[in-house]
């Protein structure tokens, strides 16, 4: 696993912002910081220093200067970043004005448009022109179910700049997915596609959005985006509020203006994936979030304004949010909205060379359908543009680092990456001035006290624990939305260890400084009081060819737990006792006998969140008769029934 499989040049680490910003830090602290390690424990140590220079170093632009960078309390979560500053968060992804892409928005069918950074900031000024009639100002709610195309972003830069709060789910949520989301937040306006596309198919959307304007009731404005329904009327839309069409709704142009708020001024509400309940309303600051996001793409991902970027990512997932804010450091975005994989497996790839990308995004899954389909992108493709893998959603298997560097390009930055919604930002993430080890992530994020404990608070190396950040960073969220006594939110992060923050990852620091994510802790498996991370099963797993994907989870039985595993195989293969015994073997030839699975079972499906994550809590639920609680977060909650009574969990010892 410490295989370094990518090196940079002397050259590219010296062209680097990272080393620039290094470079930097030493001159302004008359230091002499050599190296990657040092400069993170540096912004660690210190760091109201090290966040007052990051924003110098990209030239946040304060309204008003803070009058102290950080006051902190004893322990977490008791801390104020940039007291007394002002700042807009619309503002600084709107700072080009020049003739070059912002936006290039591709759609499944092939459909493509050009921004400008010019035309986006006329088209932001014009809408935020009609909010600002329709009543929109500081801390109202905006919420939007839209797909990830050009006017979703236009709306949320109009919203932001004026102080509003952004919330975005995705048309592929279930009726009761939204309500459950935007009923809590209970937004002023909402913003609504007609219809969309997704696997050649084309969905309307109007009956559910009448479904959720009845759950909506102190909604005033629905603002309807036709899109994939190109004869969307206002009559359609059954609701107390006023009912108006994107196009008659404004007219672009002008200059937009920037309402100027605190650091700590919320930006976003994002939600945990609601699998196990109502999901919680995670709310984000500005100030923080900008940092962050300045952070983690003009430093870890060194992209500036020669670059190209894109995430594969729908609007319901925090991806999103961190996609549109390479705008604040120059870097033109693509935006696709469709299946990664209509008409075929290599759809995204084509846009690596079509549209010129250099950091391309994707996730765990996505590469590892690619290798299963025998994809091989260095033959099929050019790839002469890209210098930056990313990848996120689930750990990266040490076989998928391998298919990237024998099928893609061998010098090609491979950044796996970890945080989450939670801080909508990594906490462990790529490096351009670093190797790229096999099976790892590569360091933890600058400013972030990222370590890996025992159960009784200690730090671990080279031995799986919980995932913690022991210090205040700016993207610590503000709390939980209608969480006044803020009981929930430290229920959800400080109980494990008071005073620190618990991500809920199953984790390993290696001793080389990187990451290695074993699984989320709720679904480590606990046979014989051995604790096993679900990543673990999953990287030998994929070794099998016959086999797609797999999940495991750990059921009770005779007083203890067992491990069972399911898994879903190639078209027109069947699970018999020679496959389940080289699963089997694979596993316990790499790992150790508690990982073999007691009991090995087929399924055509596998249930996941709408942003493609395994949903092994779910599976768990129905696996022992328990309810799930909200099947409405689910992609294909369909899937769970083939989990339901399964003989096989009954009669195996």
């Amino acid at each position: 696993m410490n295989q370094v499989l990518w090196r940079p040049s002397e050259a590219r680490i010296q062209a680097s912002r990272m080393d620039a910003f290094r470079r930097e830090i030493n001159r302004k602290y008359g230091l002499s910081l050599t190296d990657y390690e040092q400069l993170h424990r540096w912004s660690i140590d210190q760091r109201a220093a090290f966040w007052q220079t990051l924003a110098d170093f990209f030239r946040v632009r304060w309204h008003q200067p803070a009058t102290r960078v950080l006051d902190e309390g004893p322990q977490m979560p008791d801390a104020r970043w940039f007291a007394g500053a002002t700042l807009n968060f619309a503002e600084h992804l709107l700072r080009r004005r020049d003739a070059l892409p912002a936006l290039v928005v591709v759609r499944e069918d092939g459909e493509r448009r050009i921004i400008t950074h010019a035309e986006l900031a006329a088209q932001v000024a014009g809408l935020q022109r009609s909010f600002q009639a329709a009543g929109i100002g500081v801390g109202d709610r905006v919420a939007a179910c839209m797909p990830n195309t050009w006017q979703t972003l236009v709306a949320m830069l109009a919203c932001t700049s004026l102080g509003a709060i952004w919330s975005c789910s995705s048309p592929e949520f279930g009726t009761h997915g939204i309500i459950d989301r935007f009923g809590q937040i209970q937004p002023k306006l909402l913003i609504a596609c007609g219809g969309y596309q997704y696997a050649g198919k084309d969905i309307d959307q109007v009956d559910k959005i009448n479904e959720v304007l009845a759950q909506l009731p102190s909604l005033e404005h629905l603002l309807v985006v036709p899109y994939s329904r190109a004869g969307t009327r206002t009559d359609e839309f059954h609701s107390t509020a006023r009912v108006s069409l994107w196009d008659d709704f404004y007219q672009a142009g002008g200059e937009p203006q920037f309402t100027p708020l605190p650091f700590d001024q919320p930006l976003y509400i994002l939600y945990s994936s609601g699998t196990t309940g109502v999901p919680k309303c995670i709310v984000h600051s500005a100030g923080g979030v900008l940092l962050q996001h300045l952070k983690e793409h003009g430093l870890h991902n060194d992209l500036g304004t020669d670059d190209v970027l894109f995430y594969y990512t729908t609007c319901g997932w925090m991806m999103w949010n961190w996609l549109v804010s390479g705008l604040a450091v120059g870097a033109t975005l693509v935006l696709y909205d469709g299946s990664p994989l209509h008409p075929g497996p290599e759809r995204l790839l084509d846009l690596i060379d079509s549209e010129r990308i250099s950091a391309f995004g994707t996730s765990a899954k996505y590469l590892a359908a690619l290798e299963h389909a025998h994809i091989q992108p260095r033959l099929s493709h050019r790839l002469d543009s890209l210098k930056l893998l990313l990848s996120t959603g689930s750990p990266l298997s040490p076989e998928s680092y391998d298919y990237v560097y024998r099928e893609f390009k061998a010098d090609l930055c491979l950044a796996s990456m970890s945080g989450g919604t939670d801080i909508c930002s990594c906490f462990v993430i790529g490096n351009p001035v670093l190797p790229v080890r096999r099976g790892q992530i590569q360091c933890k994020s600058l400013g972030m006290a990222v370590e890996v404990w025992n159960d009784d608070g200690h730090a671990l190396v080279g031995e799986k624990g919980e995932l913690v950040c022991t210090r205040h960073f700016p993207a610590l969220p503000l709390g939980f939305w209608n969480d006044p006594q803020a009981e929930r939110f430290h229920a959800a992060y400080f109980s494990q260890f008071p005073g620190v923050w618990a991500q809920g990852d199953y984790a390993e620091q290696t001793p080389e400084g990187g990451m290695i994510i074993h699984g989320r802790s709720d679904a480590v498996l606990n046979p014989g009081g051995v604790r096993i991370g679900t990543a673990e099963i999953y990287r030998q797993v994929e070794k099998i060819d016959e086999v797609l994907e797999s999940v495991a989870i750990g059921q009770r039985w005779q007083n203890d737990v067992r491990v069972v595993l399911f898994v879903r195989l190639r078209e027109g293969l069947q699970l018999d006792e020679a496959l389940k015994a080289r699963i089997r073997q694979v596993i316990r030839s790499n790992t150790t006998p508690r990982h073999v699975p007691a009991v090995i079972a087929a399924v055509s499906d596998i249930p996941r969140t709408i942003s493609g994550k395994i949903v092994e809590m779910a599976i768990r639920n129905v696996v022992h008769g328990e309810p799930v609680k909200n099947t409405d977060a689910l992609a294909n909650p369909e899937a769970l029934e083939q989990f339901r009574d399964r003989p096989e969990l009954r009669d195996q010892a």
